[in-house]
C-alpha cells in the first residue's frame, strides 16, 4: 500500500513539474506576442511622424507616445522573462531566479544574460532554463 502511495505521489510531482514548465513556456511565448507587435507599432508611429506632413507638436506627441509604449512593453517583457523559469550559472550550474532589476540591467543576448551568480559569486553568461532540477538523460 505504501509503495503504491509513493509511486502515485512521484507521478503527481512529475506531472506538476511538467505543468509548471509548460506554463513557463507559455509565458515566454507571450513575451514575444506582446513585445514584437508593440515594437513594430512604435516604429511605424515613428516612421509616420517622420515622413507624413503634420504639425510639429503632433509629430512630437506621436514620437513620444511611440517611445513610451516601446519602453513600457520592454519593461513588461523583461518582467515576464524574469519570472518564467530560472537562470543557470555556467560555472557552478546553480539555478536561481534573479531580481527584476538584475535581469533588466544585465547585458544580454536573447535570453542569455551576463550576471553574477549568488552561489559562487562569479560573473558568467547565464542561460534561461525552465526547470529548477537538471534533466536526467
Amino acid at each position: 500500500m505504501a509503495e503504491a502511495y509513493d509511486k502515485r505521489a512521484e507521478e503527481n510531482l512529475l506531472a506538476m513539474r511538467r505543468e509548471v514548465e509548460e506554463k513557463n513556456r507559455q509565458m515566454l511565448r507571450t513575451e514575444y506576442w506582446i513585445g514584437a507587435p508593440a515594437t513594430i507599432a512604435g516604429l511605424v508611429m515613428c516612421a509616420v511622424a517622420a515622413y507624413v506632413e503634420m504639425a510639429v507638436w503632433l509629430r512630437i506627441v506621436l514620437i513620444v507616445f511611440a517611445l513610451v509604449m516601446i519602453v513600457a512593453v520592454a519593461f513588461i517583457a523583461v518582467g515576464i522573462e524574469q519570472k518564467a523559469g530560472y537562470y543557470e550559472c555556467q560555472n557552478c550550474h546553480h539555478r536561481y531566479i534573479p531580481t527584476y532589476w538584475q535581469t533588466n540591467l544585465a547585458m544580454h543576448m536573447g535570453r542569455t544574460r551576463y550576471m553574477k551568480c549568488p552561489e559562487c559569486s562569479k560573473w558568467s553568461w547565464q542561460k534561461k532554463v525552465l526547470s529548477k532540477e537538471k534533466e536526467v538523460q
